[in-house]
């Protein structure tokens, strides 16, 4: 449909329609109550000369009349009582062979009846519709018998035509007072439900309505970010492809609650609060995800929450490779100073002219730190874990912080053995930095210089790290929260980002089908244990 060169909007398509419909059903049922109406006034009509000519007839004044010479003096007055008291048209008595002996109108009397006679004449009653002096009527004419069954008169009863029409059409009126009522109740409620459904629909019509959805759902399955959208119950109405690959969810899950898909406890809840959420950082399983969150009203009152997920995992990767390397740099430049001032003394003491004290404090700072690089580099094979531990050495060395590598401590090269060095990367480079604040944080409660003791074997099929400190360690309370994001000892009001290394190393740890035990011993131990694959095909 079109209006002015536009195209209507469904609202008034539904109201042309509904309208059209309504006017439909009226006229419909108009007709079928008219018909029905006028089948019975007629029936009534039919039935009332019919019992008005049979009672006539078994009137034994009408017997008695009918058998004198002259009946007419004594039936014309009786007729026209019952007529008037009954309000048929006329009552014709009549002779068997028609003759007229009452009427209505007195001239006719004496005259031929005009209409059927022969089946009263036989006996029986019947009825027709015949035009006679008083125009078109309905009549009955009914045998007037003797006690000999002999017919000695007729009784003929009529009600006009125009009578029936005039009786149909009062009772036309009321019918069409309904219909009209029906007719304008119809049209209201359609204009309410059309003005309701357009806006709703904002005024477009069935093509462009179609051509929105098309539009929606191309734009919400083609994006590569996630997309849902959770009532204010936490039920899932909307969760594009997107959404669905972000959070590692097989099936649909719209209808589902939010904190029956398998989630972490602090992402269920971030979908279902309901409250604007700007660039959280949240961790699975095997994914480390940007979440910001708006909530919304729908046009019926009800509120949801919309999600938007992206895919932070390669990007966070990144980071903690370049946080790592940046780390490295600044532990040279820690380095390159301590160098420095060591120089300076080495040459002043050679100034003030004496060259063994020199010689003895250059050489053993330098045994100190190459004592160390071998220790690392004849334990770990790995060049990736050796330069970490390395450069976390040196920083912990100018935060004050011990850093010591166990004696048994011993790894081959790692990409022999199934595991991504990468993850190694992840998993002790973020505990080291734990237990190196940590430390820090319980030099006060225990004697000596606060350390951080790192352990990587092989125990049979599986690698073992264990990071120890000499912190406060980590009360019982808090231990199911420690690896959740957003769980820190630092103050809340930190850097961005606290709260997320340990979320990764269990992240990094279920992605690799291990375990991590937290035990308190003097401080917090960290145990975690790798399977390698490649040992146990072996």
């Amino acid at each position: 449909m079109r209006i002015r060169g536009r195209r209507w909007s469904l609202a008034r398509q539904l109201l042309v329609l509904q309208l059209a419909g309504v006017a439909a059903v009226v006229a419909v049922g108009g007709c079928l109550a008219y018909l029905d109406a006028s089948r019975a006034t007629h029936d009534q009509a039919r039935d009332k000369v019919i019992a008005v000519a049979a009672t006539i007839a078994d009137s034994p004044v009408v017997l008695a009349a009918a058998s004198t010479p002259e009946p007419r003096g004594a039936l014309q007055p009786f007729a026209e009582r019952v007529r008037v008291d009954t309000g048929v048209d006329f009552i014709t008595i009549m002779s068997p062979d028609g003759i007229r002996f009452t009427h209505p109108d007195p001239t006719q009397i004496g005259q031929r009846f005009l209409g059927n006679t022969a089946v009263a004449r036989a006996g029986h009653v019947f009825t027709e519709t015949y035009t006679g002096t008083l125009g078109p009527s309905m009549r009955a004419v009914v045998p007037v018998v003797d006690a000999a069954h002999q017919v000695v008169a007729m009784v003929a009863v009529g009600i006009t035509v125009a009578a029936i029409s005039a009786e149909l059409t009062e009772r036309l009126v009321p019918l069409l007072a309904v219909a009209a009522a029906v007719l304008a109740v119809g049209g209201v409620g359609s204009f309410l439900i059309s003005v309701r459904l357009r806006r709703h629909t904002r005024g477009l019509g069935s093509v462009e309505l179609n051509r929105v959805f098309a539009f929606y759902e191309a734009t919400l399955y083609a994006v590569r970010e996630g997309l849902i959208l959770v009532q204010a119950d936490g039920r899932v109405v909307l969760c594009n492809d997107g959404a669905r690959e972000l959070l590692g969810l097989t099936d649909n899950p719209v209808g589902a609650s939010a904190t029956e898909l398998g989630l972490p406890a602090t992402l269920a809840r971030a979908l279902c609060s309901g409250e604007s959420r700007l660039d959280e950082i949240h961790v699975t399983d095997t994914r480390v995800l940007v979440l910001n969150a708006a909530p919304v009203s729908s046009g019926d009152g009800g509120r949801a929450n919309v999600v938007t997920l992206r895919d932070h995992t390669d990007l966070q990767r990144l980071t903690g490779e370049l946080n790592s390397s940046r780390g490295l740099a600044e532990s040279l430049r820690a380095q390159a100073h301590e160098a420095a001032n060591r120089l300076h003394t080495v040459v002043s003491l050679v100034e003030m002219g004496r060259p063994r004290e020199a010689v003895e404090f250059a050489t053993a700072e330098l045994d100190i730190a190459q004592q160390l690089t071998d220790r690392v580099v004849g334990a770990v094979s790995e060049p990736v874990l050796a330069a970490l531990l390395l450069g976390k050495a040196a920083d912990a060395n100018e935060r004050g912080v011990e850093l010591v590598i166990t004696e048994d401590t011993e790894v081959g090269d790692l990409d022999t053995e199934g595991l991504d060095p990468r993850a190694l990367v992840t998993i002790v480079g973020n505990l080291v930095d734990n237990g190196i604040d940590a430390a820090i944080e319980g030099a006060g409660l225990r004697d000596g210089r606060p350390r951080v003791i790192v352990a990587v074997r092989l125990d049979g099929r599986d690698l073992v790290l264990r990071v120890a400190d000499t912190g406060p360690g980590v009360a019982d309370t808090a231990r199911h929260e420690v690896f959740q994001r957003g769980w820190s000892t630092k103050a809340p009001d930190g850097p961005v980002g606290h709260g997320l290394g340990l979320a990764l190393v269990g992240q990094a740890v279920r992605r690799f089908d291990g375990s991590i035990e937290l035990v308190n011993d003097g401080g917090a131990v960290f145990t975690v244990r790798l399977p390698l694959r490649h040992r146990a095909a072996r």
